[in-house]
């Protein structure tokens, strides 16, 4: 049943909100952060497992050093300090898909800590939100839900457990206390969780694919009323996987915790269902507090040893941080705010990218991803980069029109016949005989079968009404199927007739 809430609006009047992010990031290591186990999405359940992330008696973890050194650049990207030494512990708890009744993670003595990010919002304000920590630990296994009418654990009348997820490498990065966002809190938290997925996926760390919980987000929110400073209660909404359900959960928690308060009552400290279908929370557990994990030091691990050698090889190999290289390519490339973000929320950024350094223009490669290319990968259903399209395919039909081979109508037929796998587009134009006709005297010939098919238009541009001369150029691209240079056809109009241009 529906909670009760207040409107976004009265409860930012009256309560200032308090967020608080706990981002878990997979990594894509070839195998799992304790042993020898393939890290691959997808396969047959309960393949991908050993003694050890199957919890067997005896059997012994030992560290992915790869993992590790993906802790160490992201947390050289977040700018936290690097640990001369960190410890492993047990995080002891039961639930179905742990099948050791324990997470290994990390406690008191974390990999990375003392970080800061500079968060970007839709209109350019920057925001900086502080990172307490970021550690390393194991993902723990996935529950099917059998039964229900959605999938869910209520209304189910069973439950599977696939095991190949757990002990796959997790990072886990928990910010400080975030105060000050007001009303923009719920767009802090995407763009957060964003910035958080594009620098992950800049280092090559992780697929960041949220869909496939590659990046998950238990998103804390808690009120203040205005003026106060003592923070309330916390509720923790677990496990969101995409950046408009983060956006969301948020809206929705600031606005049930203000209607709770305003009656008087406590919020509980619990952690909390996000459920898209309804754009609601649904109360999930009481929250659990460090003491009753019972963290103990983790005896059959040592502690992960790092020296400056280490830590400075691996802050050579960091990319330019994706913030820098969007300001850089937006300048670069003379896009607008709104050309620029259309790109970005296109996930097109890359690809265009690879496009003009393969040699088209930056507006040429916009033109074709963010307009034929994308109406294709919309009707097919595909994400823009799944169609088929290669920035060499966008180089060499832009060359084809600039050398005057082609024009753009012709050019969009081009790409359906590059997706047909019909081969280049200079062989398509060659084998289907698509070049454009530019040769003046079957133009003109064309141009004077129209001109005396359309008198009354003929002589109206005799007349001095040149605009009449596009209802020729239209008679003559359609018996040239398109092939004629509509330019030249015109400048031909216009000579017959006897009237400058």
């Amino acid at each position: 049943m529906s909670e009760e809430v207040l409107s976004f609006e009265e409860a930012i009047e009256k309560y200032d909100p308090v967020l608080g992010f706990e981002v878990h990031v997979e990594l894509n290591t070839k195998t799992k952060m304790f042993d020898s186990a393939p890290n691959e999405f997808g396969d047959e359940p309960n393949t991908n497992v050993t003694p050890v992330s199957l919890g067997l008696p005896g059997a012994l973890p030992m560290v992915n050093k790869t993992a590790v050194e993906s802790a160490i650049k992201l947390g050289l990207a977040l700018g936290c300090d690097i640990a001369d030494k960190s410890y492993f512990a047990r995080k002891n708890y039961f639930y179905p898909d742990s099948p050791k009744n324990f997470q290994t993670s990390q406690a008191g003595g974390p990999i990375a800590e003392n970080g800061s990010l500079d968060v970007e919002l839709e209109d350019g304000t920057i925001f900086t939100v502080e990172i307490e920590r970021a550690h390393m630990e194991e993902d723990a296994g996935k529950l099917t839900h059998v039964g229900g009418a959605d999938g869910r654990i209520q209304g189910a009348t069973s439950s599977l457990v696939d095991y190949n997820r757990a002990g796959v490498p997790l990072i886990e990065i928990v910010t400080r206390p975030i105060v000050g966002a007001g009303e923009r809190a719920p767009e802090l938290a995407r763009a957060y969780v964003a910035a958080i997925r594009d620098i992950v996926r800049s280092l090559g760390i992780s697929d960041a694919r949220m869909e496939r919980g590659n990046v998950r987000c238990d998103a804390n929110v808690s009120l203040m009323p205005k003026g106060a400073e003592k923070f309330g209660t916390r509720s923790e909404t677990k496990n969101v996987n995409s950046l408009r359900s983060v956006e969301r959960a948020v809206r929705y928690e600031i606005r049930r915790h203000a209607a709770i308060l305003e009656r008087g009552e406590k919020v509980t400290q619990e952690t909390r269902h996000w459920h898209e279908d309804t754009r609601e929370t649904s109360s999930g557990r009481p929250k659990s507090d460090a003491d009753d994990y019972r963290y103990f030091p983790e005896p059959d691990l040592v502690p992960v040893v790092t020296n400056s050698e280490w830590i400075e090889r691996l802050r050579a190999e960091l990319p330019e941080p994706p913030a820098e290289r969007r300001r850089r390519l937006k300048g670069e490339w003379g896009y607008s705010d709104e050309e620029f973000r259309d790109v970005v929320n296109a996930s097109a950024l890359d690809v265009i990218e690879e496009t003009v350094a393969a040699g088209a223009t930056a507006a040429a490669a916009r033109k074709w991803w963010m307009g034929e290319i994308a109406r294709r990968a919309k009707q097919a259903e595909v994400e823009l980069t799944a169609l088929g399209v290669e920035p060499a395919t966008v180089v060499a039909l832009e060359a084809l029109i600039s050398e005057g081979k082609i024009n753009d109508k012709i050019a969009r037929q081009v790409l359906e016949f590059v997706l047909a796998g019909e081969g280049t587009p200079a062989e398509i134009v060659e084998a289907r005989g698509l070049a454009v006709v530019s040769d003046d005297g079957a133009l003109t010939a064309a141009v004077q079968e129209a001109l005396a098919a359309m008198p009354d238009v003929a002589d109206k541009i005799r007349a001095g009404k040149v605009q009449a001369a596009g209802a020729i150029v239209g008679q003559v691209m359609k018996a040239t199927r398109g092939q004629a240079d509509a330019a030249r056809v015109r400048e031909l109009i216009l000579a017959e007739c006897g009237v400058e241009g």
